[in-house]
């Protein structure tokens, strides 16, 4: 399989998973998205994981939750006003105080300056949400690959995996206890596709 192949598959995957973590899943950017998910025929298009694999994960995607709508889900999985189960910036993870716009924001900041990197954020927000580092992996396997790798090392997996652990088991709904399990098969094969071994650190949550 080549390279290009490769990252262009990077770029596809990154782009729908991250709008799904980032974006209302009614606005623009996601219901075209969340209405195929939910329809199941995506699993033989997935260029990742096996029939078997997919097809569980599938089922979760389809469910629909009596108790709570998807928009509700993610608004309280992403927003609040509640303390979130699993929250989607890595420096809760990565600095001690659990705080955002931690130390280890910063150094994803200066990471991304050096390499001209840049987001448009709607708001005054971290750039270390998992939503926009997995748009950001999409961006950078069309237009910088060979910086892809760091990303992945030291700004995404080393929390990355561990924050989804959380969201399968806390999201108490299951489109996102399927897209948890789907990022997670994702990653690695990302993380197998490009040889990227995560930087070591502790974490705090």
């Amino acid at each position: 399989m080549g390279t290009d192949f490769n990252y262009q598959q990077i770029a596809l995957t990154g782009r729908v998973l991250g709008a799904l973590f980032y974006c209302e899943p009614d606005s623009p950017a996601c219901s075209e998205i969340v209405a195929q998910l939910q329809v199941g025929t995506w699993v033989s298009e997935w260029p990742y994981g096996l029939e078997t694999e997919l097809m569980p994960i599938a089922a979760r995607l389809a469910q629909v939750s009596p108790e709570e709508t998807l928009e509700a889900a993610w608004q309280r999985l992403f927003i609040g006003p509640y303390a979130l189960p699993a929250p989607p910036w890595g420096s809760v993870y990565l600095d001690k105080e659990n705080v955002l716009f931690g130390d280890s924001t910063v150094k994803l900041r200066d990471w991304m300056a050096q390499q001209q990197v840049e987001v448009t954020l709607a708001q005054q927000e971290p750039e270390d949400h998992i939503g926009l580092l997995l748009m950001m992996a999409a961006w950078l396997a069309e237009h910088q690959p060979a910086d892809l790798p760091v990303l992945l090392a030291d700004h995404l997996l080393p929390w990355g995996y561990r924050y989804l652990a959380l969201l399968q088991a806390d999201a108490n709904h299951p489109f996102y206890q399927g897209l948890a399990a789907l990022t997670t098969l994702t990653l690695t094969h990302w993380q197998h596709q490009l040889q990227v071994t995560p930087t070591v650190v502790e974490l705090y949550r």
